[in-house]
């Protein structure tokens, strides 16, 4: 902890205006004589001095974060939760066991608790009136507590710091204090922020009262069931307050977006490829792209051959049909696809579902032909109008004579990334190498549009990305009202229906959800299960808002956080990743490595003519699977030599556990 405590303040401030707070700069001298006094005697410069802190909301670390493109931001952390696999069969850290000790790094930087701190110290001898003390002392608390909240998921006992450290500060050297004390502090301090912040002209898409109030959200809802599940206690005053802040948040957004191009569900898709998100509903925080100064990656990553990313059937089966029930549901007559053909299996679906992973479709080539929107693509529809189904469902909308502007959101065919090429199926199930395929048959193109620029191998992307919105309250609200036993059709009319509405679902209809709602539900004594903590049975109600969650956030990097707090990372993690249902004959999906498995070896086995496409072998069946150390993170090994007070968490190196 040595190393990141002794930086100086003219260094920082003086690097707050290039770059990030990261250990890469943080041995480097001070190289110029601004004090505290004259950094912080304006409401301007304190203002400059802040800006670095949002770069929280890119930073790598935190999984939500939105740094460029998603398969190496968002996607990252549903992937390690083992909703996502790896298209190349690369398998997931967490269930072969690859996850190891850190050396250094992994998360355990205090650089930005450090830079609020050295400003909540020069404010209290600023020249700001007490207003602007005020205003800018809850914006300090708010990263501060951002950041904490981070430091607490990945390591559970941290040491608490409120104030500038110094090489000689005996505190610098101190032992992790208890998570519970830590969590306390981040709430009280919330609170105070939520309480204590201004309404001053920072500018458009920056700090304010709801952003502390999304953060107070999401903490009290990530602390309380973390305190239930890994048996800790003292957690209903963490789900009394997630209630009250989101139902607050609620009631101030009223309206959600409902996009502008007609597609069923277009409203959730939209929220990932809209060019200017301050003119959504709902968004209360958001990462803005502009072209030729702040650029993405993410469209462009979605439209070739270096999204590796995919989703597996079982988190397919997740989506409803459009009638509210599961797919196993019994008195589901929507449901066709238990003929386990891909278009049954699309069929009557979740329409976020569609704005989640490509439908399928089959097109042909045609060198007379140029639809409208594609003009420099040469295909006809094929003659099967069984092909086509889901390119009427989603449309071939925003049609132009430039399919590069703005208003063509999804539409099929697929194209790749410059618009030149069409990709003539999907699933599109021919390797590693093919743009837009998917080994699994489940394309994740929640980024892809056909408006945004997108050239090989630059980041041009300019679609804007949310980081706080209040769909996220709205499922935080539902699942505290269901953990503490307050989950009534008042509490689902106002939270899960109103995203089912959006997204042209059937209502929830709380007293329809008994034992055999759904067939499938996690009813623990899960044959995969592994690791000493129990694996509980998820109660019907409280099963079906979880399902919201996971598919309202998919892809949107909640789902390690998630899975880890409710105590259930076996149950999402230790299954085969499998994908869709392939029989070796199909005329055009059978591909030559279709990776058919036998259930009883978990090998590949050739005699089989038809079954689910096996992507990774087995983790049972390779005696790996999720181990209990992976709740907690490992302290890096440096930090215990820095630090001889530190303890290491449990089942890592250097721990006494």
């Amino acid at each position: 902890m040595k190393k990141i405590l002794t930086l100086g303040l003219a260094s920082i401030f003086t690097v707050a205006l290039t770059t990030s707070c990261n250990d890469s700069y943080l041995d480097k001298i001070p190289t110029t004589s601004i004090t505290e006094v004259t950094a912080f005697d304006s409401y301007n410069s304190v203002k400059a001095y802040v800006w670095p802190c949002y770069e929280m909301f890119t930073n790598t670390n935190i999984g939500t974060s939105v740094n460029g493109f998603g398969m190496n931001s968002v996607y990252t952390s549903d992937w390690n939760a083992g909703y996502l696999s790896h298209k190349n069969g690369t398998t997931n850290n967490y269930a072969f066991q690859k996850q190891t000790g850190a050396s250094s790094g992994n998360g355990w930087n205090f650089a930005y608790i450090y830079r609020v701190n050295i400003m909540l110290r020069a404010l209290d001898n600023s020249k700001l009136t007490p207003a602007e003390t005020n205003h800018w002392k809850a914006v300090g608390y708010f990263f501060h507590s951002f950041w904490y909240m981070e430091l607490i998921n990945r390591f559970g006992d941290v040491p608490w710091v409120e104030k500038v450290l110094s090489d000689q500060s005996q505190e610098a050297y101190a032992p992790r204090d208890d998570r519970k004390i830590v969590a306390d502090k981040v709430l009280e301090r919330l609170l105070w922020a939520e309480n204590n912040i201004g309404k001053f002209n920072d500018g458009n898409n920056t700090i304010n009262k709801a952003c502390i109030q999304m953060a107070l959200s999401r903490f009290t809802l990530r602390e309380a069931t973390w305190r239930k599940y890994h048996n800790l206690g003292d957690y209903d005053k963490y789900f009394d307050e997630c209630i009250r802040v989101s139902k607050e948040l609620i009631d101030q957004y009223p309206t959600l977006y409902t996009g502008t191009d007609g597609q069923p569900g277009a409203g959730f898709g939209e929220m990932w490829t809209s060019e200017d998100l301050s003119k959504v509903p709902g968004i209360i925080l958001y990462k803005e792209f502009t072209k030729d100064f702040l650029t993405s990656h993410f469209n462009f990553r979605e439209k070739n051959d270096q999204m590796h990313l995919q989703l597996t059937q079982d988190m397919v089966d997740m989506y409803l049909t459009k009638n509210g029930l599961p797919i196993n549901n019994t008195q589901n007559t929507q449901y066709e696809g238990d003929s386990k053909d891909i278009y049954d299996i699309f069929r009557n679906r979740d329409p976020r579902m569609y704005h989640t992973v490509t439908p399928p479709y089959v097109v042909i080539s045609n060198a007379n032909n140029r639809p409208e929107g594609y003009p420099n693509c040469k295909w006809s529809y094929h003659a099967d109008p069984k092909y086509r189904e889901y390119m009427d469902i989603m449309g071939i909308n925003g049609t132009t004579s430039n399919p590069g502007e703005a208003g063509a959101m999804k539409r099929l065919p697929l194209t790749n990334w410059n618009g030149a090429t069409v990709i003539w199926k999907a699933p599109n199930l021919r390797g590693a190498q093919a743009p837009c395929s998917a080994s699994s048959g489940y394309y994740l193109w929640k980024n892809y549009n056909c408006w945004e620029e997108s050239n090989n191998n630059a980041a041009v992307g300019t679609a804007d990305k949310p980081i706080f919105k209040v769909e996220e309250a709205i499922l935080n609200y539902a699942e505290a009202m269901c953990e503490l036993g307050l989950f009534d059709q008042t509490a689902a009319d106002i939270s899960i229906n109103r995203l089912r509405e959006r997204a042209e679902v059937a209502q929830m209809i709380v007293s329809n959800i008994d034992a055999n709602f759904d067939p499938n539900r996690d009813k623990g004594n899960n044959a995969w299960w592994t690791g000493s903590m129990n694996d509980y049975e998820v109660e019907p109600v409280l099963w079906e808002v979880r399902r919201e969650r996971i598919i309202e956030l998919m892809g949107e990097g909640f789902g390690f956080y998630d899975v880890r707090r409710w105590g259930k990372a076996p149950y999402f993690m230790n299954r085969q990743e499998k994908g869709m249902w392939l029989k070796n004959n199909d005329p055009i999906y059978t591909t030559n490595n279709n990776g058919l498995v036998n259930l009883s070896t978990g090998l590949k086995d050739a005699s089989l003519t038809e079954g689910y496409i096996y992507v990774n072998p087995s983790p049972a069946v390779e005696g790996k699977g999720w181990l209990d150390q992976y709740y907690l993170y490992c302290i890096p090994t440096e930090e215990l030599a820095l630090n001889s007070n530190l303890e290491q968490n449990p089942g890592w190196p250097g721990s006494k556990k």
